[in-house]
């Protein structure tokens, strides 16, 4: 039944997990453009109004719901959390953490449909650049968040949406080793010659 108060329910604190199995179900049975909003909230029994604000929007929803974050909010903090030298192995190990336990069939699905991959795609150079920017600081600190997101989603497409084998066998242990001096690189720059 749907519940027809405006807000937050009283004494459902799972109100979040349950929006996101309702979204789990949804979104690959009908799709990004034909899974509503009005739909989600139904199947959830919440007011819609609390999927903006568990997710921010249908398309944060979808990205959550779906593991399409590139790294999982929780663990995005753990890894902006301490020194600059450490942060490389910090952001792969956020990576392979959450895709290596996703779901195959999820990531073939994010290949195959041009919403999710844009989901994926808006992810990288919004939340993802933005917040790594800000631990970054500094003048070219957007420059350096935008060169290891790229690094972070090269990784991510080779090895898990689109996996090249020899990347996509690698232990994350290898991904630190291999891809780690490319990060480094990104995130700290090199300094400019005058």
């Amino acid at each position: 039944m749907l519940n027809k108060t405006r807000g937050r329910p009283r004494g459902n604190p799972d109100t979040k997990a349950r929006i996101a199995e309702a979204a789990r179900e949804l979104f690959p049975k009908h799709g990004y453009p034909g899974t509503t909003v009005r739909a989600i909230a139904a199947a959830a029994g919440v007011d819609s109004a609390l999927i903006s604000y568990h997710f921010g929007s249908k398309q944060g929803l979808f990205s959550q719901s779906l593991n399409l974050l590139c790294v999982e909010p929780t663990a995005l903090d753990r890894a902006l959390r301490g020194d600059q030298a450490g942060l490389a192995d910090r952001l792969l190990d956020s990576v392979t953490d959450l895709w290596d336990a996703s779901v195959p069939a999820e990531n073939r699905m994010a290949m195959q449909d041009d919403d999710t991959m844009r989901a994926l795609r808006d992810y990288l150079d919004g939340e993802l650049r933005l917040r790594i920017a800000e631990f970054l600081g500094g003048p070219d600190a957007t420059r350096r968040a935008t060169a290891a997101v790229g690094v972070l989603g090269g990784l991510i497409f080779t090895r898990y949406l689109n996996p090249i084998r020899s990347i996509g066998g690698l232990s994350p242990a290898d991904v630190r080793q291999l891809f780690g001096p490319a990060l480094r690189a990104a995130l700290h720059g090199r300094p400019r010659r005058a």
